[in-house]
């Protein structure tokens, strides 16, 4: 047997029969044609041994043909051995160690477990068939798997390869002839009750054939194993069908940090090997993004990795991706006669077989599916990544009946063209190539426009269903389903964006909090107002524009522009209210409380968190009276009635663990750790903090997270632990750990996307912990700097007391009477009261200025 992706060589070297009769025909001038006549066989039989396709050639037409070259002495020899080399007739039993009429196995990348499982499953099944796409590695496999498993079988292992028009006896005859013996009774006899395995290749070429010939052997011989590889299993009783999928890929986000580490992906060390044969400089770093990426879009198929890999000779990677990272479907050989070389090749194209595209290999086994299995795969197409079940089951219906479709996507795994991966539901993925193969036969017959829809109104349904699960006990489960119908939520919102806006506004209006979390507020936010403003949403529910409005101003608070947001917050309460929709007013009210401050309408700020607080009380809602405390506190905070805050942060911490909600118990927990530094506990409030720091990691809030370790900084400032304290600045702002920089940059707006959090605040807090090491060192020149540009930077923050806070320092570090004035308006606008340290030091300030 020759398989198809070591056809050009023999396993000790020589050059294959396809290419020596090729060569000689060339050399002597002939065409097929003239070399069939002259040696008086069919011209189809020429072909079919220059493509590798014909079953074993019988001793009469390999003498036939050496006679029309006109062979003679070590060339003819050398012909005769090749096409029919003495190594394939298996010697019979006595021989120590079993015979292998096999070329010898290439190495393999990435395919370590596959080599493990397919041996095991050979001891346990009498046919397993390794099915998958062209080019996807089957026959490399399988030669692989049979020597593993040599040992195994001391009748012998042998393999025939499938030539295209064989019929049933040519495929017996071939398998007898390869164990040594010209006929099957003679077969039975010579493997007896030992045990044989048989490598059946390229089964494509003459399925039913071959499936009528192998229930004659394994019925004969029952003592035989049949390996077989094809794009389809064969269909017979007590066959394993094992799909072949493609090498593993870099994910989403991650790039080799060199060659080395590109081994770690199988799909990335094929490509980078293959390069390697074509140039001599390895990938350069630059290009190891491009490469990670192309190996993606490529999909870890080793015949596009190859087809790739080969025009390395002329482009670098970059432009690579550039060119073909859109069109991998029309990869192919290049010209007619191209054959890829190494472990992962597919099909040979022969010289006049014209060349073979990637397109190709895929379309053979889509029209192997019924017609019913084609319409859902390219309605499958509109998906961007993995999907589960029941997303699929959703996109199917199509409106209509909904249907059990694991059977079908059973099918399309055993086809090779979708993969299953990992252990969630959301593990079922096309194939890019097949993926994009799909999308063009549903381009072709007028049904994009119709799945694409499809698609965005179940991704809404998804998003909608999940939105719920971002507050409370499932946020988290709740974001990573999010979190992995990224780049599917992304496609679903363009799309309906411009075909059907009120399906986008749905979809958009139950995003705000998931992009919260991810650092989108603002093309969130101005997605949001997009929809708004389009004239085809007018129509759309009260609530549900709403809750859009709702969305837009939740987002605009993160980058400090809610007061624009606010007349939108106003009129969703007023249509929640009428509506009788009392999720969306606590919402509303909850918001308002947020944003009023920063305003300086502290007392409405107030009334909306008591009015939330008497509904959520009214009507059962824990998590909701949970946050009015919440807004609550602040309050009691601004007047400093600290006892009075502490009260409710327990009261805060109590419901929360009521309803469930671990992260509002987190957050209260962080409240707490700041109250306690208000009071002036330094010591306990930088423990307190540094736990609720750690466990907001762990809950996937990086912004509050930085606030909190902050604070830690803060109140080590304040405790006189310089040195840890200035930890805390280098860790959350490395431009402040430069040694010897202790001034306040010229610029300081930070950019931290994903923070969650404004940015001015926390510049704010960065200046007033400078300030306090300095204040600490003795140096009030440099602690007036710091004070003043924490001062600065959190004019017109809501929320915090930072800017009387840094007005405090800045009195305490100066001399300047206008800083007192300052704080004066300050806290008229504000409404924040003086603690009573605070008050001892502007005291002890005045004090010596009398003297």
């Amino acid at each position: 047997m020759t398989p198809d992706h070591d056809r050009a060589r023999g396993p000790d070297g020589r050059t294959g029969l396809s290419d020596l009769l090729r060569g000689h025909r060339l050399a002597v001038g002939l065409t097929q044609a003239e070399l069939a006549g002259r040696a008086g066989v069919g011209v189809r039989t020429v072909r079919d041994l220059e493509r590798g396709r014909a079953v074993r050639p019988q001793r009469t037409t390999v003498d036939l043909l050496a006679d029309a070259l006109g062979l003679s002495g070590d060339e003819r020899r050398e012909f005769v051995d090749t096409a029919r080399p003495a190594a394939s007739r298996l010697p019979g039993p006595g021989t120590d160690d079993p015979p292998v009429a096999l070329p010898q196995p290439v190495p393999l990348l990435g395919r370590e477990r596959d080599v493990a499982e397919v041996s095991g499953l050979l001891d346990a099944y009498p046919v397993v068939s390794l099915v998958g796409l062209a080019g996807v590695g089957k026959t490399a496999l399988a030669v692989t798997v049979a020597h593993a498993v040599a040992a195994r079988h001391p009748a012998g292992v042998a393999g025939v390869l499938v030539g295209e028009g064989s019929d049933s006896p040519d495929v017996l005859a071939a398998s007898a002839s390869m164990f040594g013996v010209n006929r099957l009774a003679d077969l039975s006899c010579r493997i007896g009750d030992r045990r044989a395995l048989l490598l059946v290749d390229a089964v494509d070429r003459a399925p039913d054939a071959v499936a009528e010939a192998l229930r004659v052997l394994t019925a004969a011989v029952p003592t035989l194993r049949v390996l077989v590889t094809g794009r389809r299993p064969v269909g017979l009783p007590g066959e394993l069908v094992r799909p072949v999928a493609p090498l593993d890929v870099p994910p989403a986000g991650a790039v080799p940090a060199d060659r080395a580490d590109l081994d770690r992906w199988p799909a990335a060390a094929l490509f980078a090997a293959r390069l390697a044969q074509v140039r001599p400089e390895p990938p350069t770093p630059v290009e190891l993004p491009a490469l990670a990426a192309l190996v993606r879009r490529l999909g870890g198929l080793p015949l596009a990795i190859e087809l790739m890999a080969a025009r390395g000779r002329i482009l670098d990677v970059t432009e690579l991706l550039d060119r073909y990272g859109d069109r991998v479907l029309d990869l192919s050989g290049g010209r007619p006669g191209w054959e890829p070389a190494g472990p992962s090749a597919g099909p040979s194209a022969g010289p006049s077989a014209g060349t073979v595209t990637l397109r190709d290999a895929v379309a053979t086994s889509y029209r192997l599916l019924a017609p019913a299995d084609r319409a859902a795969l390219r309605r499958l197409s509109a998906f961007r990544n993995r999907w589960s079940v029941e997303l699929a089951e959703d996109l199917l219906a199509d409106g209509g009946r909904r249907w059990d479709a694991a059977p079908m996507l059973d099918r399309l795994r055993e086809l090779g063209l979708l993969s299953v991966r990992g252990s969630g539901p959301f593990r079922f993925r096309l194939l890019d190539a097949v993926r994009d193969f799909a999308a063009e036969q549903a381009d072709a017959d007028g049904e994009t426009a119709r799945i694409r829809m499809r698609h965005a109104v179940v991704v809404a349904g998804l998003v909608h269903r999940t939105a719920p699960g971002l507050v409370g006990p499932q946020m988290s489960g709740a974001v990573r389903l999010l979190d992995e119908a990224t780049s599917d939520i992304t496609a679903a919102l363009a799309y309906s964006a411009e075909h059907a806006p009120e399906t986008a506004l749905l979809l958009a209006a139950s995003l705000p909090r998931w992009w919260r979390l991810r650092g989108r507020d603002v093309s969130g936010r101005h997605r949001l107002r997009e929809l708004l403003a389009d004239p085809r949403t007018a129509g759309a529910r009260p609530t549900l524009r709403a809750w859009a409005m709702l969305g837009a101003a939740r987002l605009a608070a993160e980058h400090g522009a809610g007061a624009e947001e606010l007349p939108g917050v106003r009129a969703a309460l007023v249509i929640f209210t009428e509506a009788g929709d009392v999720t969306g007013e606590l919402s509303a009210r909850s918001v308002l409380c947020a944003l009023l401050p920063g305003l300086g309408a502290h007392d409405e700020a107030r009334e909306q968190a008591e009015a939330a607080l008497a509904a959520a009380t009214r009507h059962h809602r824990v998590r909701e009276m949970a946050v009015a405390q919440a807004h609550l506190t602040w309050h009691d905070v601004r007047e400093a009635r600290l006892a009075g805050a502490r009260r409710r942060l327990a009261t805060v911490d109590r419901l929360a663990a009521q309803c469930g909600d671990q992260r509002l118990r987190v957050l209260a927990r962080a409240d707490q750790a700041e109250l306690t530094r208000l009071e002036g506990r330094y010591a306990e409030a930088a423990e307190q903090g540094r736990r609720v720091a750690a466990a907001l990691a762990e809950l996937g809030d990086p912004g509050r997270r930085r606030r909190t370790i902050g604070a830690v900084g803060l109140a080590l400032a304040h405790a006189g632990r310089t040195d840890e304290a200035l930890a805390t600045v280098a860790e959350l702002w490395p431009s402040g750990a430069v040694p010897g920089r202790r001034r306040p940059p010229a610029v300081e707006m930070l950019d931290l996307p994903g923070s969650g959090g404004d940015v001015r605040t926390e510049d704010a807090l960065r200046g007033l912990i400078e300030g306090h090491v300095a204040l600490h060192r003795g140096d009030r020149e440099v602690a007036a700097e710091w004070f003043a540009a924490a001062a600065d930077a959190a004019e017109g923050v809501a929320g915090r007391r930072d800017l009387v806070e840094a007005l405090v320092g800045l009195a305490v570090s100066t001399a300047d009477p206008a800083v007192l004035d300052r704080l004066d308006a300050a806290r008229q606008v504000t409404g924040v009261s003086l603690l009573p340290q605070e008050e001892e030091l502007l005291f002890s300030l005045s004090a010596r200025r009398r003297r």
